[in-house]
């Protein structure tokens, strides 16, 4: 099973020490729950990988790992074999010694248009909440972050990240937690806090503003990624059932709303720092992610809709400061 004490042991002399009167306890009780279902196929195929030091790790600008000479042909396929095992790949990409993860989100255009906008990362310590596979920890990491901790309650998404660290050296600058952000105590301890593609999935949007202002130190930054919709500060939209044929979608408010919202949690500084609509080329189908993708999710006789009848996911990152 998977062994935290690394983190433990990193945390223990660092301001999330006191995230070790709970955070122990949350995780072994995960460690019980997380014997059944494809967790252990999983694991399995995340064992078998082989742990590989990289003659050349790029983080700035990619996620992406090369050796000294290309592997052997039958190693090379060995590995793609196991990390073709944990599909679907959605956050990436990533270039793993030639073998390329074509994922179904490009990521790396989402990141591009948000660090222009945010504080130095260099030593800081950040939360990602939500983090997926984990792809823009590595980013943080490539920025200069001392430490970039995700949080993500989803199987499959820590078996990922664990394979890709391997892979890129077993680098221990990020960790990948399987929790959700209401298990966090108020930590008070992050210089960043990242909240990316997650507010439209809470039913209480308010308070996972307040959960993540409350992981932030005095003065830190808030980087919240989310969808809205065009509209002045009172437009809210509440879907039915579905929205882009995901059920778990509450709220998508306006940006003039959305800033609001964290005026009223107690945020300063509050600024919209990019707006875009979401493409076919940012979020599709590939060979790493076979199921349905943006274009299945819009309507066929006019993009600018979803098949519901929405507006088209369009998003917008909000930046904020803690007092």
């Amino acid at each position: 099973m998977t062994d935290f004490g690394d983190f433990y042991q990193l945390i223990a002399k660092s301001p999330l020490s006191h995230w070790l009167d709970t955070l122990p306890s949350q995780l072994s009780a995960w460690q019980r729950d997380s014997l059944h279902g494809k967790f252990k196929h999983w694991f399995n195929a995340v064992e078998r990988l082989p742990q590989l030091t990289p003659a050349r790790l790029e983080l700035l600008h990619g996620v992406a790992a090369q050796g000294e000479s290309p592997l052997p042909a039958g190693q090379k396929e060995g590995i793609e074999s196991l990390l073709r095992q944990l599909m679907p790949w959605r956050k990436g990409p990533f270039s793993l010694y030639d073998i390329e993860i074509d994922t179904e989100w490009r990521s790396d255009w989402k990141w591009e248009r948000v660090l222009p906008h945010i504080d130095p990362l260099a030593g800081k310590i950040i939360l990602d909440v939500g983090c997926g596979s984990g792809y823009h920890l590595w980013r943080m990491v490539g920025a200069g972050a001392q430490l970039a901790v995700g949080i993500d309650p989803m199987q499959l998404f820590l078996c990922q990240f664990e394979a890709v660290r391997k892979l890129l050296g077993g680098d221990r600058r990020a960790h990948l937690l399987p929790l959700g952000i209401e298990q966090l105590p108020e930590l008070a301890a992050f210089d960043t806090v990242f909240s990316m593609g997650v507010l439209y999935h809470r039913r209480s949007p308010l308070d996972h503003v307040l959960q993540l202002k409350n992981q932030l130190i005095s003065g830190g930054e808030l980087v919240l990624e989310t969808l809205v919709i065009e509209g002045d500060a009172q437009q809210v939209l509440v879907p039915g059932e579905r929205y882009a044929q995901m059920r778990n979608v509450f709220f998508i408010p306006s940006t003039g709303a959305l800033m609001l919202w964290l005026e009223k949690c107690g945020f300063e500084q509050v600024r919209l720092a990019d707006m875009s609509v979401t493409t076919t080329g940012e979020q599709r189908r590939t060979p790493w992610m076979t199921s349905e993708s943006l274009a299945d999710f819009l309507h066929p006789d006019d993009p600018r809709l979803t098949v519901e009848g929405y507006p088209a996911p369009l998003r917008a990152v909000v930046i904020a400061r803690k007092p």
